[in-house]
């Protein structure tokens, strides 16, 4: 395998099974397990043992049997499939969110990307693949046990070490590297204390994207962009995922649902020196009362303030 080969960016093989290889085996009832393909090896189940070799040198797709008759499916896993079962030592970014980042934040071939909390690496192999060998990925992780389960788990999914991929251990805001970027994703516990550094070498028009999980989060770091004047107004969504079973006349919602998992915060750098304009409405009753303890947003006049808080106090 060469730096030209395809697979080293994407984690994509081709062609017969291979040792060395993970495979997903999949029965009838929908159970998968995953397994690295080794000569002369075993994989042992409750009805009997499954060699290694009658799978090794055939294609994907085909249906082994153990020596108990147990049938499973074969096939190399799915980056999808593989962010939601490989090991974590920090919560993922889950596929359908992952896949509303690279379209929503635009993640093009050749893309230069600053990740900040890299977690175990599931967003990293979305960033990777999207990127291609143009691109670069700088991931920022403060904590070295988190970055060590996100290396394992893309080297694991690549088959070794990506050569697009950099990842510095430290907070984003004392290491971040003095060099422009495209595009910046942001899934940490505080995106807004980083909001300064990303607007300093994000480049003018790239996309700063930030997931957070709860509300009280998203408030804080659509106001801090706000505050900061170099970003265009936020655009706040969640995603959710409904299945459907559909089978003759039985057709009807599945009894799973992928539901909250997160919410993304989307906003554009405008070209140096020049601030959004400002958004002509008064807030909200309470929504910069006494509590908050956040940025104020430029638009939000003195007297704006104090009617605010003021509203809020009698409100109880």
């Amino acid at each position: 395998m060469t730096d030209n080969d395809p697979a080293v960016y994407s984690g994509v093989h081709t062609g017969a099974l291979r040792a060395g290889e993970w495979v997903a085996l999949t029965d009838a009832k929908g159970h998968r397990k995953s397994l690295l393909l080794q000569a002369g090896k075993v994989f042992h189940t409750t009805k009997g043992g499954l060699a290694h070799d009658d799978i090794i040198g055939r294609p994907e797709g085909i249906v082994v049997t153990t020596a108990g008759g147990l049938q499973y499916l074969v096939f190399r896993p799915l980056l999808d499939e593989y962010m939601v079962s490989m090991p974590r030592e920090a919560a993922v970014i889950y596929p359908k969110d992952a896949a509303q980042i690279l379209m929503k934040a635009d993640i093009f071939p050749g893309a230069r990307v600053l990740e900040a909390g890299v977690g175990s690496g599931a967003m990293s192999l979305a960033l990777l693949r999207a990127i291609g060998p143009t691109g670069r990925l700088h991931s920022y992780e403060r904590r070295p046990e988190f970055a060590e389960v996100a290396l394992a788990n893309v080297e694991q999914f690549v088959t070794g070490t990506h050569p697009a991929w950099t990842v510095t251990i430290g907070d984003l805001v004392d290491v971040v590297a003095d060099e422009q970027v495209d595009r910046a994703i942001l899934d940490m516990l505080a995106p807004w204390d980083c909001v300064d550094v990303v607007g300093d070498v994000l480049v003018p028009g790239g996309i700063l994207c930030c997931y957070v999980a709860s509300t009280t989060q998203m408030g804080r770091v659509s106001d801090a962009i706000r505050a900061h004047g170099g970003f265009t107004e936020p655009k706040l969504s969640e995603t959710m995922i409904r299945d459907w079973h559909a089978e003759g006349l039985a057709i009807r919602p599945a009894h799973g649902t992928t539901a909250h998992t997160g919410f993304l915060v989307i906003t554009r750098r405008l070209a140096p020196g020049v601030e959004a304009p400002l958004r002509k409405r008064r807030p909200a009753p309470g929504a910069y009362g006494p509590d908050y303890q956040g940025p104020i947003p430029r638009n939000v006049r003195a007297e704006h303030l104090e009617a605010n808080r003021r509203r809020s106090e009698e409100l109880g």
